[in-house]
């Protein structure tokens, strides 16, 4: 039976981390994988993090099953308030607790296929593999909408609009929340008031992926357009990330919030926890508790808030060194949008042979459709970096 299967095409990020670990040399620079790094190269665990899991430690007495299938109603009360602000609509609010943000991406493919199995998903053109391999493996229809300028490095708004007039009553939006993940430009506050004007005339549902709160601009900030949505749209999905914000990636925590009419909400509620039963059965706790811990607890949410300001403001400085060191370099202001991106990620509009010829001459690894993680450089970092994109022609 096994002689079927047929191999798989490899993961490009994987196999760039591969790479990157062969390289024998010590000024090499790891731009590819999306995690956070801090300027020595690692990844900490945060001090919010590490005190809950002490108090977790010390009070739990039982390993069993947690209470709901859907996961801990605390929890996702704790992450409605984070994502949604703390007079979030109860009496619309239906949860799931799910294995990491891709988890809660895949059960809201799955809910809104259960609800409309002929709907068709819109998906950003670019956006996160893994949106369209999730999708292609589910056989789900979907198409892409264009959304960046590759010109100007901004949000391809116009465009934007004008593909998503296409969509139809019951079809599913792909929206990313914040610090779009590969090309880190975003909307204004007023052009995602546009986007949910366009999604409530046409009768669309948006799944709003919030990976990367507080990474951009701030906690409130980064969620204004999501909440925005939330506002305006009678239903919508919302798959929520803890991975990057709380630092805990490998205890793959992640959250999908739906709103609907209150009167739906008894049957959403019980649908989630259908799909976790069908998927893993109960989901895991542990990533889970330290989240609803911090958010919970004054002194540790106080603690939490403030090293993620420290790690945005990290990431918003090399933003800034490398596109003040590029314009020092090429004496123009072509690669200023480096520094109105927001998030880990910026799309730095390489070729693939100016990619490669970075990585062969510099050893600046980087994906080949040349996103690269800001979080991936330090100080001594972004010269190396500047000089290697002007050496490459880009």
């Amino acid at each position: 039976m096994f002689g079927t299967l047929k191999p798989q095409a490899p993961d490009a990020i994987i196999q760039l981390i591969a790479a990157f670990r062969d390289d024998p040399r010590e000024n090499k620079v790891d731009l590819g994988v999306g995690v956070y790094k801090n300027a020595e190269g690692r990844t900490p665990v945060m001090r919010a993090v590490r005190e809950a899991e002490r108090r977790i430690w010390e009070a739990e007495t039982t390993k069993t099953y947690i209470s709901s299938l859907a996961g801990e109603a605390s929890f996702h009360e704790a992450m409605a308030g984070l994502v949604l602000g703390a007079d979030y609509p109860k009496d619309r609010l239906s949860g799931l607790q799910s294995v990491g943000g891709t988890g809660a991406v895949r059960q809201g493919f799955e809910i809104a296929r259960l609800a409309n199995p002929d709907t068709t998903v819109w998906v950003p053109d670019p956006t996160w593999p893994n949106h369209v391999t999730i999708l292609d493996f589910m056989h789900q229809r979907h198409r892409p909408y264009r959304y960046f300028d590759a010109e100007t490095r901004t949000v391809a708004f116009d465009a934007m609009l004008a593909d998503l007039e296409q969509v139809k009553p019951g079809d599913l939006v792909l929206l990313h929340g914040c610090c779009h993940n590969p090309t880190g430009a975003n909307p204004t506050l007023a052009q995602w008031a546009e986007i949910a004007d366009l999604l409530l005339r046409k009768g669309a549902v948006p799944l709003v992926d919030l990976a990367y709160q507080g990474f951009g601009d701030g906690l409130e900030e980064d969620a204004a357009g999501t909440r925005l949505i939330a506002a305006r749209l009678p239903e919508v999905l919302i798959a929520a990330s803890c991975s990057k914000n709380f630092g805990i990636y490998r205890e793959r925590t992640g959250c999908l919030l739906v709103l609907t009419d209150p009167s739906n909400r008894a049957v959403m509620q019980g649908t989630l926890a259908h799909v976790n039963r069908q998927t893993f059965s109960f989901p895991p706790d542990h990533g889970a508790r330290i989240v609803q811990t911090i958010l919970t607890t004054p002194e540790l949410r106080a603690d939490w808030e403030a090293e993620l300001t420290e790690v945005r403001n990290g990431m918003l400085s090399l933003r800034r060194q490398l596109a003040d060191e590029l314009r020092r370099l090429t004496n123009s202001d072509r690669f200023d949008f480096l520094a109105g991106h927001r998030g880990m990620f910026s799309r730095l509009g390489a070729t693939p042979e100016q990619v490669e010829k970075m990585r062969l001459d510099s050893g600046i690894y980087m994906v080949g459709d040349s996103r690269m993680n800001i979080a991936g450089l330090n100080e001594a970092s972004v010269p190396v970096l500047a000089r290697a994109i002007v050496d490459a022609g880009v």
